[in-house]
This record gives structure tokens, sequence and C-alpha cells, in this order.
């Protein structure tokens, strides 16, 4: 799968960077895209396959737990041209105040 936008991840990690959790977020990150990276999937019972715990909000809308669902990472996915784009990544406090369907990067 293509991920738009890496830099995204590293800025979230960046803005931890006197937090205790910055290593673990970092390594859980850096996780997630090396396997989405490698990914090849075609729909959200595939990625429910690798990640039994994501959140299937709609046909293109997913959220993943990140650092033990500390962390929410919302993307959007186009199957057919396999791209995964991120929308939004914070604390789980933080996604209660979110509507998960309609959350767009930099929003």
């Amino acid at each position: 799968m293509r991920i738009i936008a890496r830099r995204t991840l590293r800025k979230f990690v960046e803005s931890l960077s006197r937090h205790k959790d910055q290593p673990a977020v970092k390594a859980a990150l850096d996780a997630w895209f090396e396997e989405v990276r490698k990914a090849c999937w075609t729909s959200t019972a595939e990625v429910k396959q690798s990640y039994a715990t994501a959140s299937i909000v709609t046909a293109e809308r997913i959220v993943f737990n990140v650092k033990g669902n500390a962390y929410r990472l919302v993307v959007a996915v186009d199957f057919e041209k396999g791209i995964v784009w991120i929308k939004w990544i914070g604390t789980h406090k933080d996604y209660d105040r979110i509507d998960v369907t309609e959350v767009e990067h930099g929003k």
C-alpha cells in the first residue's frame, strides 16, 4: 500500500518529544508503517485479518489502535488504488472529541 503522508506520523512523534511515551509511540508507528507499506489489502476484511483491533468505520475509513489503544490513527483507504491516507492521529481522549467520518489532516 502507498501511505500518504509519513510526514504526519513523524510530526506527531516529534510533538511528543518530552513525553515518556515517545519512544514506544515511535516504535509502534514505524512498525505500523512498514506492515501497511508491505500489505496488499483489497478489502476491509483483509485489514481485519492483519489488525483484529482495527475499527472499520466505513468502507473507506479505518481506525487503528496505537500503543495499546493509548493513541488512535484514523486513515482513509482506496483499495482499488492501493492508497492509505493518514487523516488524523492523537490520543484516545482527543479521538473521543472528533467525528471520525469527517476528520481531515490538519483540521
